[in-house]
């Protein structure tokens, strides 16, 4: 039995009254592969011990050598069997390095790549006309593709040919030999010898390349054309399809579906297979079998209406993070930001002066399979020659390893907690769901070029990003969500009626973000001093930081000042609670300022906190450098979609933002306790179970 999370409701595919067939051991090792068909699916190891009348149809990958043994079995017993192959928006690395596909396509008819036959693709393509909305998906679809250079395998990084010299330039697409894309598409290695010759000699004054297959560059396969002949150029290297296509004009091709991509991409496309895509009038097909072909193939097809029937009809997704069924959006985006990420944090990362516990909290944030990561207790310890790619790591802003990594000329990454991060105190070792790396600074100094300060000086959203930050913020306010998560209700007593209601939350009064943000007010008393002078009739609330009642970090204030300053102290009441009962709020540098902001509330800042300085805030502080005035949502996608990295708990990759939100969610549902409990022993206990966590 499998459950699915699915937009919120829970659907137990376990009981569906069918089940899937699956004999192959590879295809049932394919993760969520339920969620990736839609239906509950079955191992048959023996053909004997199972009941017949539980399953509807038995599924094998395509048409390939390796499925004769389900197909066998379907015609057995009388079942329909699916074909399975990979989707054409499949993951971040290779299949043959054995990355899990987060994209399918089943095939109930008979599978894309066979020309010989009708495909369930063929057939959407033939009878479906698209509405309006379903044309408006598809060009999103489209333009994403083209803008975050998304392919099939989405490993490679992009890269620059020599500069053109004015000439056309011409790229023939090589395969692996024995492709069973290249047999069914009608093609052969007499094909590819062919389709070379024409480009040449079509193209006499051109610019001609061949682009060996990605599996060849792995030296996973061979391929049709292993050498170039004179005067053409061979790319052997691997290069993300789409930074390459956008410096091509024509792409010859057999089968290969970067044929597809180089439509995408506004490539003339010669066809000299019959690929899926191929006789729909968008291309220009030269096998001798295309009328033929054509007869089936009968509809003229725009790009849009091609790709809705290939990305978003035929292919079947999940979401990375969770493995509940998502669509190509959810894959598109993952992969975007996960190669983004990845770029960010290559080569060698030296961490410096990290303890254990932190070593494992940032572990999950850096590690990428294609870096490495070696910690080490001080600058000293780093070895005399070091690798061309190294970049340094710390935490904070550490000023010696600043101007250590400066005098060498070595890139820096700084790391903090993100905005939203755990259900838990940090100084109880709960770990995090979210760090951020920082390559210019860090958020909370405000004269430091942080990245996020960069990105808010020059962010542009179009509508679809402007709308995730519009519901991303209503969700976390619906939700109460915060940095912590932690404390229970809170409720205003009689005597504050008709009042204006000052919110003050106490921080750390050793926290980096005062000493680098906040230089008049540098102290929970003072600010609450300043909030009284400011508000004298008010009704003033302080919320001690959850640290500090914790007993974790310093900032208490004397029990004599704060009945004296203030009306009313709600040391273990939820910060979203007491923020929904503030009309305004004061405070150095916290980041419930923020949170405020999400809710409507009127923020004054006496220090310069990273979301100050914008136009949303009252700012006590000049801050001239950040002369751009923001939306409320460009500040929520600059801070809390673009800008951090997110984790989820035993599953690989970093997450969206959206699924981190749903996870905290049913943590703090779940996690009933008082996290700031101020008893020594409980205290304890938290901290060495959330090691373990982190650990594990």
């Amino acid at each position: 039995m499998q459950d699915i999370f699915l937009a919120g409701i829970y659907l137990n595919i376990g009981q569906a009254d069918k089940v899937i067939a699956i004999l192959s051991s590879g295809i049932a090792r394919i993760p969520y592969l339920a969620a990736l068909l839609g239906s509950p699916v079955r191992r048959i190891h023996n053909h004997l011990a199972f009941n017949i009348t539980t399953l509807t149809a038995v599924a094998g990958w395509g048409l390939r050598p390796s499925s004769l043994r389900a197909r066998i079995f379907s015609r057995t017993h009388s079942l329909p069997y699916w074909s399975l192959e990979d989707g054409f928006l499949r993951s971040l690395g290779l299949a043959v390095y054995g990355t899990s596909p987060l994209s399918i396509v089943q095939d109930d008819i008979g599978i894309y790549y066979d020309a010989n036959h009708p495909s369930r693709l063929e057939k959407m393509l033939n009878t479906d006309s698209l509405s309006d909305e379903s044309i408006r998906n598809a060009a999103n679809g489209l333009a994403w593709i083209k803008r975050y250079r998304l392919s099939k395998y989405n490993h490679a990084p992009a890269a620059e040919l020599p500069l053109r010299t004015g000439r056309t330039r011409v790229l023939v697409l090589d395969q692996t030999e024995g492709d069973i894309s290249v047999q069914l598409g009608g093609a052969d290695a007499q094909a590819f010898q062919t389709m070379l010759a024409a480009a040449c000699n079509e193209h006499p004054d051109a610019e001609i390349w061949v682009k060996t297959h990605p599996d060849v560059v792995a030296r996973k396969k061979r391929g049709y054309l292993p050498q170039a002949p004179e005067g053409i150029r061979l790319l052997s290297e691997d290069i993300c399809p789409q930074s390459l296509l956008s410096q091509v004009d024509i792409v010859y091709t057999a089968t290969s579906h970067m044929g597809f991509e180089a439509l995408i991409a506004g490539c003339k496309v010669v066809c000299f297979g019959m690929p899926w895509y191929a006789g729909w009038g968008l291309t220009d097909d030269r096998h001798p079998d295309m009328p033929k072909l054509s007869e089936r193939r009968q509809r003229r097809c725009t790009l849009e209406e091609l790709f809705h029937a290939a990305y978003l009809q035929y292919a079947r997704y999940i979401h990375p993070e969770t493995g509940q069924p998502g669509t190509f959006f959810d894959v598109a985006e993952w992969i975007r930001q996960n190669r983004e990420l990845r770029e960010q944090t290559s080569g060698t990362l030296w961490c410096v002066g990290m303890s254990l516990w932190k070593r494992a909290a940032v572990w999950p944030f850096l590690k990428t399979p294609d870096n490495r990561l070696r910690f080490i207790s001080r600058l000293d310890k780093l070895p005399a020659a070091l690798p061309p790619d190294s970049k340094l790591v710390v935490w904070s802003m550490r000023p010696d390893v600043a101007e250590w990594a400066k005098q060498r000329s070595l890139p820096l990454l700084r790391m903090e907690d993100g905005f939203l991060r755990s259900v838990g105190l940090g100084s109880n070792l709960m770990p995090p769901m979210s760090l951020v790396v920082d390559r210019g600074g860090l958020y909370y100094s405000p004269h430091s070029g942080s990245d996020l300060e960069r990105l808010l000086n020059t962010l542009q959203l179009d509508d679809w990003q402007t709308a995730r930050a519009a519901r991303l913020r209503q969700q976390l306010v619906e939700l109460k969500l915060s940095k912590y998560n932690v404390g229970g209700g809170f409720q205003l007593p009689a005597e504050a009626a008709g009042k204006t209601v000052v919110l003050v939350p106490g921080q750390v009064e050793d926290d980096a973000s005062i000493r680098e943000a906040s230089p008049e007010i540098r102290c929970n008393l003072e600010l609450l001093r300043e909030a009284r002078q400011l508000r004298p009739d008010a009704w003033l609330i302080y919320k001690p930081h959850p640290d500090v009642v914790s007993g974790n970090r310093q900032g208490a204030v004397p029990a004599s000042e704060l009945a004296r300053l203030a009306d009313q102290v709600a040391t273990g009441a939820d910060i979203a609670d007491c923020l929904a009962a503030a009309d305004e709020i004061h405070t150095m540098t916290s980041q419930a300022g923020f949170e405020a902001l999400l809710q409507g509330k009127r923020v004054h800042c006496h220090g310069s906190p990273f979301y100050a300085g914008w136009g949303l805030t009252v700012d006590r502080l000049p801050l001239p450098h950040r002369q751009r005035r923001l939306t409320l949502d460009q500040l929520v996608y600059g801070a809390l979609i673009a800008y951090p990295r997110y984790t989820i708990p035993g599953h690989d990759g970093f997450a969206r933002v959206e699924v981190v939100v749903e996870y905290l969610r049913r943590q703090k549902a779940r996690d009933h306790a008082n996290y700031v409990s101020t008893r020594w022993l409980a205290r304890q206990w938290r901290k060495a179970r959330g090691l373990l966590r982190t650990l594990r």
